[in-house]
């Protein structure tokens, strides 16, 4: 039934006119509502919306995407080195975007951060690493994740709790 809910509506819109209803023309906004849903929703399934699903990946969220050149994820401070590459990589994968706006190089830069507590009141963000792709191409063969392992390395020093041991 839902389905034909446009028709049904442009059907009673055409029926209100030649019996002369009072609210024919309430109909018409109803129906062109109708119509533009039914386009958009239709648009809806032309485009996939899936994620890229990579083995190993954490859940992540993002913190900031400029629509452009680059973003930065949050990634939870337990994370181990394969867990942060994984993720690294199926972020840069679901922010690709024909749409996005490129820089002079045309690529997107993808950064994971996670939150440390060194001491008692104070949060500091430390960032783990980046990915590197292009703006151009889906399945970029030349992506480059680089680990910032200085600060990979720091994190067993930080307590579950989130303070300094």
């Amino acid at each position: 039934m839902e389905r034909f809910g446009g028709i049904i509506f442009a059907a009673l819109t055409g029926l209100a006119f030649v019996l002369r209803w009072g609210f024919r023309f309430r109909l018409v906004g109803v129906t062109g509502f109708m119509g533009v849903m039914t386009v958009g929703l239709f648009a809806l399934t032309l485009a996939p919306l899936s994620r890229t699903a990579i083995p190993g990946s954490v859940p992540y969220s993002l913190v900031y995407d400029t629509g452009g050149g680059e973003a930065v994820i949050a990634v939870s401070p337990e994370i181990t080195r394969s867990q942060l590459v994984a993720t690294l990589q199926q972020a840069a994968g679901s922010s690709f975007s024909p749409g996005r706006l490129g820089h002079a190089d045309n690529t997107l830069t993808v950064r994971a951060r996670t939150v440390v507590h060194p001491e008692e009141g104070i949060s500091v963000p430390l960032y783990l690493g980046e990915v590197n792709r292009s703006l151009s191409q889906r399945n970029d063969p030349n992506a480059q994740i680089i680990v910032f392992e200085e600060n990979l390395v720091q994190l067993p020093q930080f307590d579950v709790a989130g303070s300094a041991r």
